[in-house]
């Protein structure tokens, strides 16, 4: 049953405030509420939720996906290795960006789980997403490898 789709959320009718939140209501939802309030860092909801947002995304190719996260400020993607089975994306100026470096975590599956969503609809749901590297962790981007079967 789908009570909402991609679209209804760009119906935006308020006239004070506006279409945007701050990034530190969204990042105290993603990292206080979520992974740090939920068992197992929140991973079985983010991945639900994210897919789930990813399916219902209008896009045809990995392009329109990519262009789409940026469009939303997700982050700045670019492909760092591409072929017939893999995909390697770099995430630039992700919304993890400038928080405090906590080594062995790594907070962006949520956008990883959305990228997988949106692009198991162009490969026929034969997509499998890992989030390798995070600013969280200590790393100077967050990257995803996305392996196509």
């Amino acid at each position: 049953m789908t009570l909402f789709t991609f679209d209804d959320m760009k119906k935006i009718k308020r006239e004070t405030l506006g279409g945007l939140v701050p990034l530190e209501l969204f990042r105290s939802v993603r990292l206080i509420g979520m992974y740090q309030g939920l068992p197992m860092k929140g991973k079985n909801t983010t991945l639900t939720v994210g897919r789930e947002i990813g399916k219902s995304m209008p896009v045809e190719s990995l392009e329109d996906v990519l262009t789409l996260f940026e469009e939303l400020k997700i982050g700045i993607p670019k492909i760092i290795e591409r072929t017939e089975n893999k995909i390697h994306i770099v995430i630039e100026d992700c919304f993890c960006e400038g928080l405090p470096v906590n080594e062995g975590n790594m907070v962006c599956d949520l956008e990883g789980a959305i990228l997988e969503g949106a692009l198991s609809k162009i490969y026929e749901g034969k997509i499998n997403i890992r989030e390798i590297k995070c600013n969280v962790n200590g790393d100077e981007n967050c990257e995803y490898l996305i392996h196509i079967s």
